[in-house]
């Protein structure tokens, strides 16, 4: 009789271990010390596994990307960032579970995600939609009332949108894109902080971590590429 083959089975080294229970703990010491367990607890710690899993090319990263999408959308409607909260509603939540299904299509041997790179042209389309989005969402911004750095809202709108179709579609560059909108937010969450905004600590706290994982994905993205080339 033949021996049936088995399906790889995807599972976490320690270390990997070690970091997703670092995002899972820390963020819930830190909503305790800030008093803001019951939103900034999930809110910080969702992000911050959904980047970390997704670095690993895992396709659970978007159920845990959509719950945190909607827990975004909640913060930013509080704080009066109405570009922010119309995205992460209409277009990253739906945009999770687009991704989930098409990460499923796009798995190696190791049931992991293979990795694409840009061209010129996608590079061009990129920036170019990016900038031209930016510019004319911040304009329909500013027309809100009570809407607070609208351009700055909404770059960081912009290249988040790009970043989530362009992680669905598996290029490496996405994580660059993020670790300039982690920056943007950083600054942007920074100033709602220092003016007493509501949840500020929390959301600063995850723009930071969004920054270094996407750093740390770009970076280990770029290793995998690197060894596949070698091996050719």
């Amino acid at each position: 009789m033949k021996k049936q083959k088995t399906k790889p089975t995807q599972k976490f080294k320690k270390g990997e271990i070690l970091i997703i229970l670092l995002c899972i703990f820390v963020p819930m010491v830190l909503g305790i010390l800030s008093n803001d367990l019951l939103i900034g607890w999930p809110l910080l710690s969702t992000g911050l596994l959904a980047s970390y899993i997704a670095s690993l090319r895992r396709r659970s990263n978007y159920i845990l990307g959509a719950i945190n999408a909607l827990l975004l959308a909640y913060a930013a409607l509080k704080n009066n960032l109405f570009g922010s909260f119309f995205v992460d509603v209409f277009i990253f939540a739906p945009l999770e579970i687009v991704g989930f299904f098409l990460w499923g299509r796009s798995l190696d041997l190791d049931k992991n995600v293979k990795i694409r790179k840009f061209n010129t042209s996608i590079s061009i389309i990129v920036t170019g939609a990016c900038t031209l989005g930016s510019i004319i969402m911040g304009y329909f911004l500013t027309k809100i009332p009570m809407q607070q750095f609208a351009f700055l809202d909404s770059t960081i709108c912009c290249i988040d949108i790009c970043v989530a179709i362009l992680m669905m579609l598996r290029f490496r560059e996405t994580w660059w894109l993020g670790v300039i909108s982690g920056v943007l937010s950083v600054i942007l969450w920074g100033i709602i902080q220092f003016e007493g905004g509501s949840g500020a600590t929390i959301r600063l706290l995850s723009a930071t971590g969004y920054l270094i994982i996407n750093l740390y994905g770009a970076i280990k993205w770029n290793i995998i590429l690197n060894k596949k080339k070698a091996k050719r």
